[in-house]
């Protein structure tokens, strides 16, 4: 077989998932196309070294809505979904494992593609895939392929926690808010934004490393990736587990111009969209200046911006304050208001 097939076909097969000849030809597509990146034996266990007394463990699943889109793919989605929760722990991605449930009639060149992001992807954040699994469904029971990877962190340097988050501390944002949401369902509901509005979809952990290289340690207390749910989902997180007060400054949410004219069409709110390359970054007051700084000295922060700050109030609340200093409660969203973006 070379690595263009997949036996004779070239689309998934219901007999691609027996464990006979195709299954073994499949894993072998698998194999070739993610090259260096995959360093695993074949065996039903990788054994890896572990240099550090603490890991940090991870795992997670992928049913995006389009899987393919324009500036990615739902392989680069799981990539940096997983690396970038290992890396806002303070732990250095090492290992990541990698199960695709496929649907019959996935053409090959399609899986390729998946697989070549996530190569390519993991090359950028500096981790391996170690083991995997493949399992094919008939034709209807996935929206042509789920994916599902484990993870696993070294700790270099001491954990980040949100109990270390302390009333004064600020938050930052590393970039812009909804743009992933606005770029899937633009797709979806061909708007045409998709033009405009890329989605932020990046591993983090470099831009990570760099920043706490940059600054004193203790001066960054806690990171959260900014996912589903969105930034709302974050801050509510952090003020319940806090028992605190957090303040936003609306008019220094970093949103794009086309992605708020996008979600007013669409009638949703930006702060409710899922992302899958920002960071809120809670940050000593005192070094909020150098961390600014070392976020957008790098490539994913260059567009880093202080949003708002952690208060003295007991009351478990996020407030949205205005430019004139009218404040209005965010309310958390009950459910999902828009499923299947990362």
């Amino acid at each position: 077989m070379t690595a263009s097939t997949a036996g004779s076909s070239d689309e998934i097969l219901l007999d691609h998932g027996t464990g006979a000849k195709l299954s073994q030809e499949l894993v072998q597509l698998i194999a070739d196309t993610l090259g260096d990146v995959y360093v695993g034996i074949m065996e039903d266990s990788a054994i890896l070294p572990v240099e550090t007394g603490r890991i940090a463990m991870t795992t997670d699943s992928f049913v995006v809505d389009p899987p393919f889109f324009g500036n990615g793919d739902i392989g680069k989605i799981a990539v940096c979904g997983t690396v970038n929760d290992l890396a806002v722990a303070g732990s250095r991605p090492k290992y990541l494992t990698l199960g695709l449930i496929l649907e019959t009639g996935l053409p090959i060149e399609r899986l390729k593609q998946v697989l070549v992001s996530i190569r390519e992807t993991a090359r950028e954040a500096g981790v391996q895939i170690v083991g995997g699994d493949t399992k094919v469904v008939r034709k209807g029971e996935a929206d042509q392929l789920y994916l599902n990877t484990a993870g696993v962190g070294v700790f270099e340097r001491e954990p980040l926690s949100m109990t270390d988050v302390r009333p004064g501390d600020k938050v930052i944002l590393s970039g812009p808010i909804g743009n992933h949401t606005v770029h899937l369902l633009s797709i979806r509901e061909g708007l045409g934004f998709e033009q405009r509005v890329d989605s932020d979809c990046a591993p983090l952990n470099n831009l990570i490393d760099g920043v706490l290289d940059r600054v004193p340690a203790g001066a960054v207390r806690s990171m959260r990736d900014v996912t589903r749910g969105g930034l709302t989902a974050v801050l509510h997180e952090y003020a319940g587990k806090l028992g605190r007060t957090i303040r936003v400054d609306t008019p220094s949410l970093p949103i794009q111009h086309e992605t708020a004219m996008a979600a007013d069409m669409l009638g949703i709110n930006p702060l409710h969209c899922a992302n899958e390359g920002c960071l809120a970054v809670f940050v000593d007051p005192a070094a909020e200046a150098d961390v600014l700084a070392a976020l957008r000295s790098l490539p994913y922060g260059e567009h880093a911006v202080t949003i708002g700050e952690i208060s003295e109030d007991t009351e478990v609340l996020v407030l949205l304050r205005d430019a004139d200093g009218r404040e209005t409660q965010l309310e958390e969203l009950l459910g999902a208001e828009l499923p299947r973006l990362c």
